[in-house]
């Protein structure tokens, strides 16, 4: 993973900036991470520490985070031990991916005491466990690891605290000549050649694949083995790598490969790296634009599932019913023909019988008086067979209207759920519950409590995302059918600018003010496009109108409405320009 031992010596050292700092708000959002809110330096920062097994990280953040509103065990354990806490220090333990941050609390009737948060960074196995320094004891882990799981090391309340096993891995640090660095990279007995970048990997801890292939492609050692590269040059390249790294001297950096189109992060720079990097002034800044949208769309991705599941199932069952109403649209063409058969075989009854299993006729509408043969059911009388014919024209025509009605309503409920389903696509783990609640209230799901229908409490005025054009113009954002209501319906003024995607399932957009220039209109369309199913397209139409022209119909369904006057623009969602514009959560 990228997140290797040099990344997080960057990061404790920049942690470090939050020594004799105060925790004062601890939060826990999901089942893998925790927030804590420190006061250091004069400033207020939010300290994320995550021990997803996907996405396991520790940096300074700036994202909103929804938390539940009841606070999970290991959330109240740490309040109880680390709010109000000094933050004594933060260290890093070798160069290894594990991270400790020394608190000091006082309690209530003054006694001073000694905890400690150990931060796991260690794929699937990353924790966060809080130990009693003194007595070496766990507190508690955010993931418990019982016997059954690991025999060597066990994260329990009241378990002692075992460190991960050791790697037998030289600290790279502590290489300071050439000698000990080709000693180090000298093939064991029975170990045969092997390619500098992987020996790198192997023989020193905390420099993960993609720092060691760095290593090498700056000692012209790419692709090389050990025996075969120049390992003076390669040391050269390891030691100018160390030494920055020991007196952090990072560069924190993104860089996506102009080929496979595949990113990467490191604290160094990657030279090998062929394509558009991105350089940061922080490594949190580094792994929150590298991180953040991922791991947020993973943690949406795996709350929403039963929701993403239920609209696409019921997606597909109005999908197959449109197509049987259209067949049956098809079927009733017909409904003259069989008009015209339950005719010919009335004139006709004196030559049937019944148990015929059909009878030839002549065809009276036919210019040529051609014979006609009409298949007849043997079980019926030849007067109910006619009937029979009669019925059936009878409930093709009648169906016709009833039908096209039909069909109507399954198209309505097709463009509901696709606009939900676009909705979800774009939703954070704020709008996930907006959308259930929705749900629950149009009646196509019970609420948690197993009552159909019942009705939430609503607040007032939803939350609403505003950004800011460049002119200084408030735009707003709807990303459900709650916040689309409230802001179409109920907060945007009459001289207020409206738009959304043309034809195309996606937000309400609102910018907030009578008079602005063409910036902030393509701005806010463009925000339109973003927020919408078409996000991945280009040229995307987005009309506009004002908001006097915009109306529901009565009865529709949440967010639907009509509009006219409208003008259309056409234009390309850039993820880059959004997330570059100011944002707030109203």
């Amino acid at each position: 993973m990228s997140l290797d031992g040099l990344v997080t010596r960057a990061v404790a050292a920049e942690l470090a900036t939050c020594e004799g700092g105060r925790i004062h708000k601890i939060y826990q959002p999901s089942g893998h991470d925790i927030v804590l809110q420190i006061r250091a330096q004069g400033h207020n920062r939010k300290l994320l520490l995550s021990a997803n097994p996907t996405y396991p990280r520790v940096h300074f953040t700036e994202a909103p985070f929804v938390n539940p509103t009841e606070a999970p065990m290991f959330c109240m354990l740490l309040r109880k031990h680390c709010e109000g806490a000094v933050i004594e220090s933060v260290t890093q333990v070798g160069l290894e991916r594990i991270i400790r941050i020394d608190l000091r609390q006082r309690d209530e009737i003054g006694d001073v005491s000694a905890k400690r948060i150990v931060v796991e960074i260690m794929g699937r196995h990353s924790n966060i466990i809080l130990v009693d320094p003194k007595s070496g004891t766990v507190l508690d882990g955010i993931h418990h690891v019982t016997p059954a799981i690991s025999a060597y090391r066990i994260v329990m309340p009241g378990s002692a605290y075992t460190a991960p096993p050791e790697q037998g891995k030289t600290n790279p640090l502590d290489i300071v000549s050439e000698e000990a660095f080709r000693e180090a990279m000298r093939p064991a007995e029975e170990e045969g050649s092997g390619l500098v970048r992987q020996r790198i990997v192997d023989r020193f801890s905390g420099i993960g694949p993609l720092a060691a292939r760095e290593i090498a492609y700056r000692g012209g050692a790419e692709g090389a083995t050990a025996e075969e590269a120049d390992l003076a040059a390669v040391w050269r390249a390891f030691r100018g790598v160390m030494e920055a790294v020991a007196a952090h001297r990072f560069e924190p950096v993104i860089a996506e490969e102009a080929a496979g189109g595949k990113s990467h992060f490191s604290v160094i720079a990657l030279t090998h790296v062929r394509g558009e990097s991105r350089r940061f002034d922080t490594v949190s800044a580094c792994l929150e634009a590298y991180y953040g949208d991922k791991a947020e769309r993973d943690a949406v991705k795996q709350r929403a599932s039963d929701l993403l599941r239920f609209l696409q199932n019921e997606r597909n069952k109005n999908g197959k019913k449109l197509d049987k109403l259209r067949e049956t649209i098809e079927e009733a063409k017909d409904a003259d023909r069989f008009r015209k058969l339950g005719a010919l075989l009335t004139a006709s009854l004196h030559e049937a019988q019944k148990g015929d299993k059909s009878i030839e006729v002549i065809d009276y509408y036919d210019e040529e008086q051609k014979k006609i043969r009409i298949e007849l059911d043997p079980l019926l009388t030849p007067s109910e067979n006619a009937q029979r014919y009669f019925k059936k024209y009878a409930k093709l025509r009648n169906s016709l209207s009833v039908v096209g009605e039909q069909i109507e309503s399954a198209q309505a409920e097709i463009v509901y759920l696709d606009t939900l389903l676009a909705q979800l696509e774009r939703a954070s783990l704020g709008d996930i519950e907006g959308i259930r609640d929705e749900l629950v209230e149009q009646g196509y799901l019970r609420d948690r409590g197993g009552r159909k229908g019942a009705k939430k409490k609503k607040p007032d005025k939803p939350a609403l995302t505003c950004y800011t054009s460049g002119e200084g113009i408030p735009i707003y954002v709807g990303k459900n059918n709650v916040q689309n209501e409230y802001l179409t319906n109920r907060l945007a003024q009459p001289n207020d600018t409206w738009l959304h995607t043309k034809d195309i399932p996606g937000s309400h957009v609102v910018i907030r003010a009578g008079e602005f220039g063409e910036r902030t209109l393509h701005e806010a369309a463009m925000l339109a496009a973003y927020y919408s199913q078409a996000k991945s397209s280009s040229q995307v139409p987005v009309d506009y109108t004002l908001i006097r022209h915009v109306r529901k119909p009565s009865g529709a369904k949440p967010g639907f409405v009509i509009y006219e006057r409208q003008k259309t623009l056409y234009v390309t969602p850039d993820e880059e320009a959004v997330k570059a514009m100011p944002v707030l959560v109203k």
